[in-house]
Formats: structure tokens, C-alpha cells, sequence
């Protein structure tokens, strides 16, 4: 048994990297859907049925647990699938509460009632299927009231990192930040909302300003996950090979991660 990461490409990577090394005794079985990639411009169904397809394929590779490494993903069909889809000795997780819960600075699966925080201008950058969704919005009402949300679109990012084109990914964070500014000059924490964007999160960081805090998602997962497993062992099982899946061209797929990662990553397609 491992525990499966699924991601609609490459984004996916920077949680697997931060729960490996959170966990180095757990094997993780990657899975980038990189030949429908990107999600974020896909309707609700579609996402739906790719993720559900997806998921399916890593419980094949004896991944009862998957962790969908990919907010979109989580935004448009996570909560679907656990009311209506998922068998009851099979777990899927998001990546979006563990954000909400460090931004409210909240322990983990506190579920108690929403309450002030510190934070009250929040902006989110995300796909547009995960803006359109008011996931995040939703998640953070559950947790949280008072709180001002203000999300930025930003389309074409991951294409651009998805494709190598770090130049235009890098123009088009500069120009998605600008246009949020404009709608909130002052935000006092700006969200990631797609694990493909901590790959710029130093361009994001620089056009926002130094007084922004920018919450990324990789970390914050992993430790979220560490918290799960100790509460939920079952799903720790005898395994011990960790492997690279993918929809893609393995070659050119490892390729970029490769370069993401700055280790060798070798996927095999499935």
C-alpha cells in the first residue's frame, strides 16, 4: 500500500516533494494527468469524470489514500466524491483545508464554529475553474467569518509552466497581481491556489510586496497529512516502491519535472 498524489500535471509535483520529505518512510505513487492538462478551463463535469478516472487509477496501484495534489481538482469535484462516488474503505483528501487552517490558525480537523481571525483581506490567485467554484470561499466560511476574499483568475500560467515558458509565466503572475491590485491595493495575505504556482512563488512574492504573506501549499499539506496518518494508520501499509505515473510523454514529462525538482524523476505512462 502507498499513498497516491494525483495532480492534472506538473504543479502536483511541489506536494509530493513536501510530503516525501515529511514522510521519507512512506512510499508515494505520483500521477499526472498531463495529456488533459491544463483542469483549470475545463467545466465542473469534465473535471468531475477525469479526476474520478484518475483516482481510480492509483487505486489500482494500491493507493486507498490519495491526496488531490491539484486545487482544482479539489474546487470541482472533491466534495462530489465524497458524498456520492467514494467506497467507504477509500479516502481522498484536498489540498484546500489545510490552507484555510493555517490561514485561521486553526489546528488540524479543528471543525469547531467559524470565528474571527486576524487576517480580513485575503487574495487568491487560482485557476478559473477553482475561482468560478467559490471552493475556497465556501471552505473558509465553514472556518472563518469576516473575512474579504478577492480572486484573481489567472489564466495561462499553467500552460506557460506546464510548457518550460518560465518567462511568460513569470509576465503573466506580474499582470494577474497587478489586476487584482487594482480591485484590492492593500491585501494582507495572498493564497496560491494551485500547486503549480509555488513554482513562481518568488515572482508572486515580489509583486505583491514584502508586507504580504504568501501562504503556499506544499508545507502546510504535508504537515496536514503527517497529523492524518498518525490519527489514521490503517492507511500505512507494507509498501515500499515509490513510482512516477503519467497520461503524457514520460520522457519530456520528466524532463520538466526533472528540472522542477533538480533531481532525476522518470514517470512511466500509463
Amino acid at each position: 500500500m502507498a499513498v497516491g498524489v494525483f495532480d492534472s500535471g506538473l504543479g502536483g509535483l511541489t506536494v509530493l516533494d513536501a510530503v516525501a520529505r515529511r514522510l521519507p518512510e512512506v512510499p508515494f505513487v505520483y500521477f499526472g494527468d498531463n495529456a488533459h492538462a491544463p483542469y483549470g478551463v475545463r467545466d465542473a463535469e469534465d473535471i468531475f469524470n477525469l479526476t474520478c478516472a484518475a483516482v481510480e487509477r492509483l487505486w489500482a496501484e494500491g493507493c486507498d489514500l490519495v491526496i488531490l495534489a491539484c486545487n482544482t481538482a479539489s474546487a470541482a469535484a472533491l466534495r462530489r466524491m465524497q458524498e456520492s462516488w467514494l467506497p467507504k474503505d477509500k479516502r481522498v483528501l484536498g489540498v484546500f483545508v489545510p490552507l484555510i487552517e493555517a490561514l485561521t490558525e486553526r489546528q488540524w480537523g479543528d471543525n469547531s464554529p467559524p470565528r474571527e481571525v486576524a487576517v480580513k483581506h485575503v487574495a487568491l490567485f487560482a485557476t478559473p475553474a477553482t475561482v468560478s467554484s467559490r471552493a475556497f470561499q465556501r471552505e473558509l466560511a465553514f472556518r472563518a467569518i469576516g473575512v474579504d476574499v478577492e480572486a484573481q483568475p489567472c489564466g495561462g500560467v499553467v500552460d506557460a509552466i506546464e510548457q518550460g515558458d518560465e518567462i511568460l509565466a513569470e509576465a503573466l503572475v506580474k499582470s494577474h497581481v497587478e489586476a487584482l491590485k487594482r480591485r484590492m491595493p492593500n491585501p494582507e495575505a495572498a493564497i496560491l491556489g494551485c500547486t503549480h504556482y509555488p513554482l513562481m512563488e518568488q515572482v508572486f512574492q515580489q509583486a505583491l510586496g514584502p508586507q504580504v504573506r504568501v501562504y503556499s501549499q506544499a508545507k502546510l499539506v504535508a504537515e496536514s497529512l503527517a497529523d492524518y496518518l498518525a490519527r489514521r494508520p490503517e492507511f500505512l501499509g507494507p509498501g515500499t516502491e515509490s513510482k512516477f505515473l503519467t497520461t503524457g510523454e514520460p520522457e519530456m514529462v520528466g524532463a520538466h519535472a526533472t528540472r522542477f525538482l533538480k533531481r532525476h524523476i522518470q514517470f512511466r505512462k500509463v
